[in-house]
């Protein structure tokens, strides 16, 4: 399956919440998609349907494919903690996922773009691989030549969101990467019990 680049609004209402970030159309129209949306009567769905559904949201949130996903849940299987909790932190680790959090870019598929193009560095180097992994301690920046992109400083304007685990100079428009979040820390509402379930089968 190749990285979902259509519309947005219809997956999200597909989930019922805004798993793409704010999303106007999203609130005028926050029900399924398709011709009966607002009226269809929705019968209970299996435990394998809530499952996989809950694998999509968290695939379509944080922009990943399948056959890197299923790589991460197989380390978070590896580790010693909780499988579901390591998973969503291997998410959020991930150099995309914080130079969202950061407030570079309004939506994760930007970020990605972002560090696709070589607008980011990691400890002084630039980084365009956005499934880079980072480490507690290492240092997020805007390269010197990208400091006045409009997209970066227009997002870094309108950001307000504080993360215990990531912090931001303005002055130098850089951050330090703390430390791994825990789990109450990730705002997502993503089940991930589901998602270990799934792949446990």
């Amino acid at each position: 399956m190749a990285r979902y680049t259509g519309p947005k609004t219809k997956i999200a209402r597909k989930f019922g919440e805004p798993i793409f970030g704010d999303d106007k159309s999203f609130e005028k129209r926050n029900y399924p998609p398709g011709q009966h949306g607002n009226n269809r009567r929705r019968g209970k769905k299996s435990e394998y349907a809530v499952q996989l559904m809950e694998k999509q949201k968290a695939k379509y949130t944080y922009g990943i494919l399948e056959s890197q996903f299923r790589n991460m849940f197989k380390r978070a299987t590896a580790s010693t903690g909780i499988t579901g909790e390591v998973l969503l932190q291997l998410c959020e680790s991930r150099l995309d996922n914080v130079v969202y959090r950061m407030g570079l870019s309004t939506s994760r598929r930007g970020a990605r773009q972002l560090v696709s193009h070589r607008h980011i560095t990691v400890n002084g180097s630039i980084v365009n691989i956005p499934s880079y992994n980072l480490k507690p301690g290492d240092i997020v920046a805007v390269r010197e030549k990208s400091k006045s992109v409009e997209s970066i400083t227009g997002s870094l304007t309108n950001s307000s969101n504080v993360y215990e685990w990531i912090t931001w100079n303005d002055e130098l428009m850089q951050g330090t990467f703390v430390s791994i979040p825990e789990r109450i820390q990730i705002p997502e509402k993503i089940n991930e019990q589901y998602i270990v379930e799934l792949y446990s089968k």
